[in-house]
């Protein structure tokens, strides 16, 4: 299952109300169409049907990302509003975190994508259709740059807690650093796989986890 952190570090605070809107953002050449997305999706519609619920697909431009973010949520309420990020959707919901103050999950986020992915200039393929195709242009480094530099600035006036922010790292990540990816959520709720991998094959073993921190309206 993992090890289970809740911080020791921050004061207990009153808990947010009931979450009403819900945002999940995938990772590097991924979409909606994701395992993790699909199955967040099933419970929410499932289980909680009047909750407002979106799963956009990202563009490649992490500055047209931010915006169609921040544009898609703006009229959302910030108290009772949260986002579920994966890998490079990790980062894009941390940084929507420390913008809007809303509750955030973070799988396997990454932590420094302008440079692991500097590395990954030039055409793509998206993963659930090879016959998708984007470039990734050079300017889209500056740009995750620049959401970098946002973090790095908001999140010592708004540090994480648990009662806003859960992750789940694995240890097992072959793509991502697990070390690295624990200093980006300290701060918040955090569950450590000893094994595992960068898609969280065994999301089926948190997903309840994840939604009782989310506490979705009914």
């Amino acid at each position: 299952m993992g090890t289970d952190y809740p911080s020791a570090m921050n004061p207990v605070t009153t808990p947010p109300p009931e979450t009403t809107h819900l945002l999940y953002l995938h990772g590097f050449r991924s979409s909606p169409r994701s395992v993790k997305a699909q199955k967040v999706a099933a419970r929410v519609h499932t289980r909680h049907p009047n909750v407002t619920w979106w799963c956009p697909q990202l563009p490649p431009s992490p500055a047209a990302a931010a915006t169609l973010i921040r544009q898609g949520t703006a009229a959302w309420p910030r108290g009772q509003m949260a986002v579920v990020g994966s890998s490079l959707g990790g980062f894009y919901a941390r940084w929507l975190a420390l913008q809007t103050g809303c509750r955030a999950v973070l799988l396997n986020p990454a932590v420094h994508p302008s440079r692991d992915l500097a590395t990954y200039i030039g055409e793509q393929t998206a993963w659930h259709d090879p016959q998708e195709r984007f470039f990734f242009e050079p300017a889209f480094v500056d740009e995750l740059r620049a959401l970098e530099e946002d973090i790095q600035r908001l999140a010592p006036q708004q540090p994480a807690t648990p009662q806003h922010q859960f992750a789940i790292v694995a240890q097992g990540d072959e793509v991502l650093d697990w070390r690295e990816m624990m200093a980006f959520c300290a701060g918040g709720a955090l569950r450590l796989l000893p094994g595992s991998d960068h898609a969280i094959s065994d999301f089926d073993d948190h997903i309840g986890a994840i939604f009782e921190f989310l506490d979705l309206q009914r």
